[in-house]
């Protein structure tokens, strides 16, 4: 459980809170001033500061200060005898979270305490999550693809040691998966990063474009061509081309392709001119071109010059693991895009993240933690906040119970309580926090019905 520091020179004040603290399970420390707090502070792994504003040999303003400025996520609460809205307002700008006057009331402030402490343990798993992110960046050569898996790890190995080379690559997985960012990755690592990169998503293009966008067309080649146009091949000799959805493409542009791999020539659309070129080919799909090959619809010889070395990019529902490192990421992303200040995810929200399948992969992640970010009610995404597709199989798990009648008012608090924590996975701490008691009061209870149960 959290530890708590309690700094008021009120004995009184001090005796009482820390009986109501540990009667809910927190370990409480105690400072009669300022001072002897910065020196608790300094000395132990405190969670929450609850602090008086007049005290002796330093007061509450400069404590607050001091904290603030050492340990900017170390949440603070003021209790005084002396509140204006004026004080409110001073200590909540040096750093404090909230401000009660005394006497106070009690149940409120257990709630904020409790709010305040989560919300900063979230903060402190973000941290420790995006601290995560930037030294894989720093071991990787790419940055751009994160993950720690150890499929993405494999994936990772083959990259650098393909990328230096000439060879052909053929980048296959799910839509949404990152196949063009496994290209980029390629072309960065290599020696032709300085040389053009020209990418083509070959199913957004008509077989009659498709062909001229790829090689290119004389003037009256057809109807329209007004005039000369290079081709993307032609404009990445030197370079690299990636095809995106080459599945997709006819058996006649196929051919033309296969004779710019084998021959490193071709001809514009209308033209006799042959013209040459020193171009690495990369190609991507999430269709089984094995498959397309035996149905007749992909030419055998294509496929194994493409297939020189193949990559496999993995669903995301096969690196669960790499899950909150791209959340966190795109969670810093969009606070910076929307100017959002969302600190965390709350433990109910990242479990519906880890036990969704994500069909549409990491777009999907993405999008739903755009969505997330912009719809969020608080700086914590709650379970709520996430699109209906991802909750839903959170929501499948037992939400409900039924009480038959009549029964007693013991009997009902009995099964809210255990279908409480069967909900919560044995996680009392969760909940207590959903049944709003104390986690001394939930053992009691436990304890309770266990003693009643063995004497049965």
């Amino acid at each position: 459980m959290a530890t708590i520091l309690i700094t008021d020179d009120e004995v009184n004040i001090v005796s009482g809170l820390k009986y109501a603290f540990e009667d809910e399970g927190y370990t409480v420390l105690s400072a009669n001033n300022g001072l002897e707090a910065w020196h608790l502070v300094n000395t132990n792994a405190v969670d929450l500061v609850i602090t008086d504003l007049r005290m002796p040999e330093m007061d509450g303003y400069e404590l607050i200060r001091k904290i603030s400025a050492s340990y900017p996520m170390l949440p603070i609460i003021v209790l005084t005898g002396h509140g204006t809205i004026e004080t409110a307002v001073e200590t909540m700008r040096d750093g404090a979270v909230d401000f009660f006057t005394k006497p106070v009331d009690l149940d409120k402030l257990l709630l904020v305490v409790k709010k305040s402490i989560k919300n900063s343990q979230l903060q402190e798993q973000n941290r420790k999550l995006s601290e995560e992110i930037d030294k894989l960046r720093s071991q990787q050569k790419y940055s751009k693809i994160i993950g720690k898996s150890g499929k993405l790890s494999q994936m990772m190995q083959i990259i650098n040691q393909v990328a230096p080379t000439k060879a052909s690559v053929l980048i296959t997985g799910e839509s949404g998966t990152g196949k063009e960012l496994v290209a980029d990755a390629i072309v960065s690592l290599s020696d032709r990063k300085d040389k053009p990169f020209i990418k083509v998503h070959c199913a957004s293009l008509s077989e009659s474009l498709l062909e001229s966008e790829l090689f290119g067309h004389e003037k009256g080649a057809f109807t329209g061509a007004s005039s000369q146009k290079k081709g993307r091949f032609e404009l990445a000799d030197g370079g690299t081309i990636f095809l995106d959805e080459i599945g997709e493409i006819d058996m006649s542009t196929q051919v033309k392709i296969l004779r710019v791999l084998q021959e490193r020539e071709f001809e514009r659309v209308g033209g006799e001119k042959t013209i040459r070129v020193d171009v690495r080919l990369i190609a991507a799909t999430n269709r089984d071109l094995a498959s397309e090959v035996k149905k007749g619809n992909f030419r055998e010889d294509l496929f194994y010059r493409l297939n020189v070395v193949h990559i496999e990019v993995p669903p995301l529902r096969e690196r669960k693991e790499d899950i909150e490192l791209l959340t966190i990421n795109f969670l810093d992303e969009f606070n910076k895009e929307d100017g959002r200040k969302i600190e965390g995810i709350s433990p109910q929200a990242r479990r519906a993240l880890l036990n969704y399948d994500w069909p549409g992969n990491i777009r999907e992640l993405k999008n739903c933690i755009e969505s997330s970010v912009v719809l969020a009610k608080g700086n914590i995404i709650q379970l709520e906040d996430l699109p209906p597709q991802v909750t839903q199989k959170e929501g499948e798990a037992k939400s409900s119970i039924t009480i038959n009648l009549p029964t007693t008012m013991e009997e009902a608090e009995k099964k809210i309580i255990l279908s409480t924590i069967e909900y919560c996975a044995g996680n009392k701490s969760r909940a207590s926090e959903l049944l709003d008691i104390g986690r001394k009061t939930l053992h009691r209870k436990l304890n309770e019905y266990m003693g009643k149960t063995d004497g049965t």
